[in-house]
């Protein structure tokens, strides 16, 4: 007779380096921005402001559109940037492109400050503050490596002599 017992098999979990982790999170944070912004079309009257030239009160013009395309691009670029860039350039890269990022965020939110649809902003403000966060702790607590020791000096210099 043979008894089975059901021995649960341990997943691994490998180290996920910090570009990795980053650049997903810089992904995940435009993804939710296009997202929030897709779904805010289905706010009654907002096409047709758009169509009218207006986003938010604003006009709709090229400065409007530079200005929003540029603040866009700073998550954007940080998903190649995090990939790219040297460990040193990187952490504080992600540092200053992070904290600017949450007011930005916070900016979209507060025009619904007591309107309809202030929920749903405030989701999206939430979930965009906690994926900047994540950023900026794993930019702050990017890993070090320790220094090496050197191995025993040696005062002889000529070549292929050894020690």
């Amino acid at each position: 007779m043979t008894i089975r017992s059901k021995t649960p098999s341990l997943l691994e979990s490998p180290t996920i380096p910090v570009q990795a982790k980053l650049a997903a999170a810089w992904t995940s944070l435009v993804l939710l921005y296009a997202y929030v912004d897709i779904l805010a079309f289905y706010k009654p009257g907002v096409v047709d402001d758009i169509l009218a030239g207006v986003v938010w009160q604003f006009d709709i013009t090229p400065t409007w559109a530079i200005t929003a395309l540029t603040l866009l691009a700073i998550p954007i670029a940080m998903i190649v940037l995090s990939m790219a860039l040297p460990a040193r350039a990187n952490r504080i890269t992600n540092l200053v492109a992070a904290s600017v990022q949450i007011p930005f965020a916070a900016f979209n939110a507060v025009g619904q400050v007591g309107q309809e649809w202030m929920s749903f902003y405030v989701l999206g403000l939430g979930l965009e503050v906690i994926l900047l966060a994540f950023i900026l702790r794993s930019a702050w607590k990017w890993p070090r490596t320790l220094p090496v020791a050197a191995g025993p000096a040696t005062t002889d210099l000529r070549p292929g002599v050894i020690a």
